[in-house]
C-alpha cells in the first residue's frame, strides 16, 4: 500500500439471522370410552366387535396413538391409530377389536412425545368379556366368566369353573328374573341378556332392612341386606288351588332338619307357611303354599334367617 492511499474498509461478514424458538409441543390429555353393552360394567361377548373411542383436548395433524389390549396381564393386540379432528378443536380416534378369550379385558392408549404433541397416557378401561354361549364341555375359564357375572347379580353359583347343579340353578333363577324360558341352559340368549345388564332383582321394600322378598310372578326369593341383593334362589310357591299368602310378615319359628312332611330346615313366617327345602322344586308354582327351595340350598337359607326376619311376598 502506498503512502496516503485510502484505507480499504473492513470486509463485512454477514450475520445469520437467529431462528425463532421452536414452538413447544401441545400438551393435552385423552379420555377413553368403551362400547357399553348394558348394565354398570362395559361388557363384550367373545367373537363380537368391541368399539373403543378416544378424545383429546387438542388436535395435531399426523399424530398417532397406540391402543393396547390386555387379558390376564398379557398383551393380546396393539393398534396404531391416527388422530382425527374431533369436536371443539379436539382430536378423536376409533378402533375396533374382537376379543377371543374370556376374562377382564384392559384397554389402554398412549402417545409418545413428538415435537408437535406432548406425551399422554389415557386412563385404562376394563371390559368384562364373557362367552358367547356355554355348552357341555365348555372350558373352565368360560364357566368362571359366567359365574362371576351371576354372583355380581346375587345368584348363587357353584364350584368355580364347573357347570354343576348349583350353577345350573343360578342360570334358572337368572332366566326367571329376566323373563326368559325357565331352563338351565346358558344359551346365546342368556349371555346376550347378561351383557345387556338384564337379571337385576328390583328391591321393593328397601326400608325393611335385612329381609327376604318373594316374587311369586318370577318364582324366586331374594335375600336383601344393606340395601343390596345378597342371594337369589329359584323357588316353587303355592299352586293355584293352595296359593302362597301375600303380604309382609316376620319369621316367628325355625325347625331344623326334616319333618314328617318332607320339609327340610323350615322357617315359618305366617301360620303354616314357611320357606323350606324340598325334594321337588319345579320351575312353576306347585307347593301347598310354602316357598320351596332345593334341598341343597335349604341349610344356607335357614342359617341366614333369624327369628324376626321380615318376609315380603308379592306378585
Amino acid at each position: 500500500m502506498t503512502a496516503g492511499a485510502p484505507a480499504v474498509a473492513d470486509a463485512q461478514v454477514p450475520v445469520a439471522p437467529v431462528p425463532p424458538p421452536a414452538p413447544a409441543p401441545v400438551q393435552t390429555q385423552m379420555t377413553l370410552t368403551v362400547q357399553r353393552a348394558g348394565g354398570k360394567r362395559a361388557t363384550a361377548l367373545t367373537g363380537a366387535h368391541l368399539r373403543v373411542h378416544g378424545a383429546t383436548g387438542a388436535f395435531v395433524p399426523g399424530e398417532v396413538v397406540t391402543v393396547r389390549f390386555f387379558i390376564a396381564g398379557r398383551k393380546r393386540a396393539a393398534r396404531r391409530v391416527a388422530l382425527q379432528p374431533g369436536a371443539d378443536g379436539g382430536g378423536a380416534l376409533a378402533v375396533a377389536y374382537t376379543p377371543r378369550r374370556t376374562g377382564t379385558l384392559v384397554v389402554s392408549a398412549t402417545h409418545e412425545a413428538t415435537p408437535a404433541l406432548g406425551a399422554f397416557v389415557a386412563k385404562a378401561r376394563a371390559v368384562d368379556v364373557i362367552p358367547r354361549r356355554l355348552r357341555p364341555g365348555s372350558g373352565a375359564a368360560a364357566i368362571r366368566a359366567l359365574q362371576r357375572r351371576l354372583r355380581r347379580l346375587g345368584y348363587v353359583a357353584g364350584a368355580s369353573g364347573s357347570y354343576d347343579a348349583r350353577t345350573a340353578r343360578a342360570v334358572l333363577a337368572f332366566r326367571k328374573v329376566a323373563g326368559m324360558a325357565r331352563t338351565t341352559s346358558a344359551s346365546r340368549g342368556v349371555m346376550r341378556a347378561i351383557a345387556r345388564g338384564a337379571g337385576h332383582f328390583a328391591i321393593r321394600f328397601r326400608t325393611h332392612g335385612r329381609h327376604i322378598e318373594a316374587d311369586l310372578s318370577r318364582q324366586v326369593i331374594a335375600l336383601i341386606q344393606g340395601g343390596r341383593v345378597r342371594r337369589i334362589y329359584p323357588v316353587s310357591s303355592g299352586k293355584p288351588s293352595t296359593p302362597t299368602v301375600r303380604g309382609s310378615f316376620k319369621v316367628y319359628s325355625k325347625t331344623p332338619g326334616t319333618n314328617g312332611l318332607g320339609m327340610v330346615d323350615a322357617a315359618y313366617f305366617h301360620g303354616a307357611y314357611a320357606t323350606h327345602g324340598y325334594a321337588q322344586v319345579p320351575t312353576f308354582a306347585a307347593s301347598h303354599g310354602c316357598l320351596r327351595v332345593p334341598i341343597a340350598e335349604a341349610r344356607r337359607l335357614f342359617d341366614w334367617i333369624v327369628i324376626g326376619t321380615p318376609v315380603d311376598v308379592y306378585r
